[in-house]
């Protein structure tokens, strides 16, 4: 998957986003600190594609705000 943006949340708050984007079938991956070097301890990356505008800004919406940019070579 390509990987365009992410959000950094911690454990606990990851169950509950998996379990909304997962009904509302939006493409994304979770990744840890070993995965994603520049989080913080006891959080998680919730990573997406690029996706249509209209499916950005009902994320956007959900995280309450933009997501971070993805770093090249990751």
């Amino acid at each position: 998957m390509e990987k365009s943006f992410y959000y950094e949340v911690s454990w606990p708050d990851a169950h509950a986003y998996k379990h909304l984007l997962d009904q509302a079938g939006v493409p994304y991956i979770i990744q840890s600190p070993l995965d994603l070097p520049g989080l913080k301890e006891g959080t998680l990356a919730i990573v997406f594609p690029s996706i249509p505008l209209q499916l950005y800004v009902w994320v956007r919406t959900l995280f309450i705000g933009d997501g971070r940019r993805y770093p090249d070579g990751y």
